[in-house]
């Protein structure tokens, strides 16, 4: 776990191909084992791999989306705030297990944030996704992650001993690791 916490980057060049079917079961099943509060199955995933339909999706954001366009795939991760108040925290676990299985998998994924945001006229992000995937007024918008084989590398994140030293207080606010 530790290695793919430090290798997982957020990738948005991806190769001009699709996941092999086998591999695309395995990572929704994994997917699928992703905790929610209460134990309460809200969560729903919409698989997208349209090229139209990303072309579509990365318009509805001003800043932040434009290279979902150009990748083979996303998972739009959506979640029915009438059935938990925890729905957001839910949906960001959901979608953190769909990039750390992502990259377990040999794939690269990038988060792009949906909810609160707008796009170049100022409509909501969330409300053009719903149109364009015609999703019920009742389930929320988190994000959508767009996955695939990378086509870029970044180097893995590397916590040193002074940012370590900087960062960690125990219960009493004493620093730890001094």
């Amino acid at each position: 776990m530790i290695h793919l916490l430090k290798n997982r980057r957020s990738i948005r060049k991806f190769k001009d191909e699709k996941i092999d079917e086998n591999l695309l079961k395995t990572f929704f099943k994994a997917v699928l084992t992703s905790p929610a509060g209460h134990n309460i199955n809200h969560i729903e995933y919409i698989y997208v791999d349209d090229d139209e339909l990303l072309k579509k999706l990365s318009d509805v954001k001003a800043h932040g989306a434009m290279f979902l366009k150009d990748a083979p795939q996303a998972i739009i991760v959506t979640a029915d705030e009438s059935k938990t108040d925890v729905w957001i925290e839910d949906a960001s676990i959901a979608a953190t297990v769909i990039q750390l299985t992502a990259e377990s998998l040999g794939m690269g994924s990038c988060w792009i944030q949906m909810r609160l945001r707008k796009d170049k006229e100022g409509v909501l992000s969330e409300k053009l996704v719903k149109e364009i995937m015609g999703i019920e007024e009742n389930r929320r918008v988190e994000c959508i992650i767009a996955f695939g084989y990378p086509a870029e590398s970044r180097n893995p994140h590397d916590i040193s001993e002074d940012e370590l030293k900087g960062i960690m207080y125990n219960s009493s606010n004493k620093k730890l690791f001094l």
